[in-house]
C-alpha cells in the first residue's frame, strides 16, 4: 500500500488546553470525557469526523489534535466538560496552532515559564 502524498493528507489543528481541577485526573479519564462530551453533542459521526487525539497531558495542560473543519466542534466539546470521575474540572482552550511544536512553544511552555517566575518571586 502506498503512502498518501502530503497534498492529499488531511490537515490537522492542535488545540492547547488549560486544565483547572480540584482533584487528580489521569490521561485516560480525560480522553474518555472528551469523547463522551463530543459524542453527546454531535453523535458518533461527529466524533469520528473530529479525528480527536490527545497528544500531550501533564495534569495542568493538554494538546488535542483535530481536523480544521471540526475545530469548533472540538472546542464546544471541551467547554462542556465540568466533571471527570467526580472531580470538578474546567477546561479552556488557550490557543490553536498548525503544528504541535508551535502550540507547545507559544502556549504550554510559555505558561509554565510564567508560573515558575511567579513562584520564584
Amino acid at each position: 500500500m502506498k503512502i498518501l502524498p502530503p497534498t492529499l493528507r488531511e490537515k490537522k489543528r492542535y488545540l492547547a488546553v488549560e486544565i483547572m481541577r480540584e482533584g487528580r485526573i489521569n490521561r485516560e479519564r480525560l480522553i474518555r470525557a472528551l469523547q463522551d462530551s463530543i459524542r453527546e453533542l454531535f453523535g458518533d459521526t461527529g466524533l469520528s469526523e473530529t479525528g480527536l487525539r490527545l497528544l500531550h497531558f501533564d495534569g495542568n495542560h493538554a494538546v488535542v489534535r483535530c481536523t480544521p473543519r471540526t475545530v469548533w466542534r472540538t472546542r464546544a466539546g471541551i467547554a462542556t466538560i465540568t466533571e471527570i470521575d467526580g472531580a470538578k474540572v474546567s477546561l479552556r482552550v488557550i490557543g490553536i496552532g498548525g503544528t504541535v511544536r508551535s502550540v507547545m512553544e507559544k502556549y504550554i511552555e510559555k505558561r509554565n515559564d510564567q508560573t515558575l517566575k511567579r513562584e520564584e518571586s
